[in-house]
């Protein structure tokens, strides 16, 4: 592979032609149906056949396609099993992998962000990428200190093109909502787009990453449950951070144990809550890909290209509300929603018909432990995205406020991990310690 193909044509040729070969597959299932061959062998065929042009294109672009299909994986645990299980595999290489830079462009970025002499800022330089993501690439080295002795480092690389990319892929991708139907029914992308753009152009300032790490190490200094490896260097399109071993959590998804699987969904979740209060900021990008279990059993996290900037921590409401109905308050959930703007107006509502419709959604806090699965992601996806279910119907009453999109959007992603982990954990505690307005049932 070459640089990220940059020019417009060619981006959207590739991204143009997926939807013509799912149509072509589509209409050659209906030629195998006539000629008696079983419809799930044929549907199986089909959907494996489109997984593997739709992620390898993705993967091959990068840009925003791949941060795109990055997004998108992470809902694989809400599919329903005999949809879900040719896109797996696809899907787990999106998360971890994508086709490596020529060694000769990442010696010239190298050369852009550090001057000509670079090779004297390392003591060694690994030529070929230890991972793979969707704006930039990572390399070990060791990062040559004061003394002259070397330090073990990550350093990330962005692509050529990358900002080019990211832009033109986003608005070619709004254009292909039926093929993403196929792998998740219901799905709107059109607003997980809108919201991505927001902020998948901060990426692209490597430094605007460092300083958001930075905060993070700051705010998780000597935590017991969570490890920030530190900024040694950062430019617009090279980041230098210390590397940290440990076992992805997209290995432990596949192969991991039940005790590695309730670890990391626990230390994921804390993350995800207690971010906001330790830090003024949220981690927004909530894929596999960014996580490492480490051997001390902590969680390390290595990437911070996506954060959302949240000063005043979680929005109190949200605790407030959740705790409301969890007593069965249906009046107070009601008036809390309104509030909110999720409840328009001054529009007639069932308060009693509204608790009814969140309480499946609260399960997992209404009990001390709790087993995220894929089934009960499957069975909460089903209930709210089939036309013919009560609570879809019900959800048309509702809204989803601008200023809670990120919010809503980086909690569904979590979840969607945690039923990938099947992790078990005691996710009520830690809302208790870290959601404010969240109290006790009882």
């Amino acid at each position: 592979m070459t640089d990220i193909p940059r020019r417009a044509v060619s981006r959207t040729a590739k991204l143009a032609a997926l939807p013509l070969g799912f149509a072509g597959r589509t209409v050659l299932g209906v030629g195998k149906r006539v000629t008696g061959l079983a419809s799930d062998v044929i549907s199986a065929e089909i959907q494996q056949r489109t997984a593997e042009q739709l992620f390898s294109v993705l993967g091959q672009l990068k840009g925003g396609a791949m941060k795109f299909g990055q997004a998108l994986s992470v809902f694989e645990a809400a599919l329903p099993e005999e949809v879900a299980a040719p896109y797996r595999q696809a899907l787990t290489k999106l998360q971890e992998a994508a086709p490596p830079l020529p060694t000769s462009s990442v010696h010239k970025v190298l050369a852009e962000q550090l001057g000509p002499a670079w090779r004297e800022r390392f003591v060694t330089f690994d030529d070929s990428p230890a991972a793979a993501a969707s704006i930039g690439q990572v390399h070990r080295a060791l990062w040559r200190l004061p003394d002259g002795s070397g330090r073990d480092v990550a350093v990330k690389i962005q692509y050529p093109g990358a900002g080019d990319a990211l832009l033109a892929d986003l608005k070619q991708l709004s254009r292909l909502g039926g093929m993403f139907r196929a792998i998740q029914p219901g799905l709107d992308i059109k607003p997980l787009l809108a919201e991505l753009r927001e902020r998948i152009t901060e990426e692209l300032d490597y430094e605007l990453e460092a300083e958001s790490q930075r905060a993070f190490a700051a705010g998780y200094t000597d935590d017991p449950d969570i490890y920030v490896p530190e900024v040694l260097h950062a430019s617009p399109r090279m980041l230098v951070t210390e590397w940290i071993t440990g076992t992805p959590l997209a290995d432990i998804i596949q192969t991991g144990t039940e005790e590695q699987r309730d670890q990391a969904g626990r230390l994921m979740a804390t993350l995800h809550l207690s971010a906001p209060a330790q830090v003024g900021l949220l981690h927004a990008d909530p894929h596999p890909g960014n996580f490492r279990l480490l051997p001390d059993g902590r969680l390390g996290v290595i990437d911070f290209g996506a954060v959302a900037r949240m000063p005043e921590g979680t929005p109190e409401p949200i605790g407030r509300i959740a705790g409301l109905a969890l007593r069965g308050d249906a009046d107070g959930v009601e008036a809390g929603l309104r509030a909110e703007g999720f409840v328009s107006g001054t529009d007639p509502i069932d308060a009693h018909a509204l608790l009814e419709f969140l309480r499946p959604m609260l399960e997992p806090i209404a009990v001390d432990e709790f087993r995220f699965t894929r089934a009960w992601l499957r069975a909460e996806a089903a209930r709210l995205a089939s036309p013919r279910s009560p609570a879809y119907q019900f959800s048309r009453q509702l809204n989803l406020p601008p200023s809670y999109l990120l919010i809503h959007r980086v909690t569904l992603g979590s979840i969607g991990v945690l039923c990938q982990l099947e992790a078990k954990a005691s996710y009520r505690g830690i809302l208790q310690r870290w959601l404010p307005g969240f109290t006790p049932v009882g």
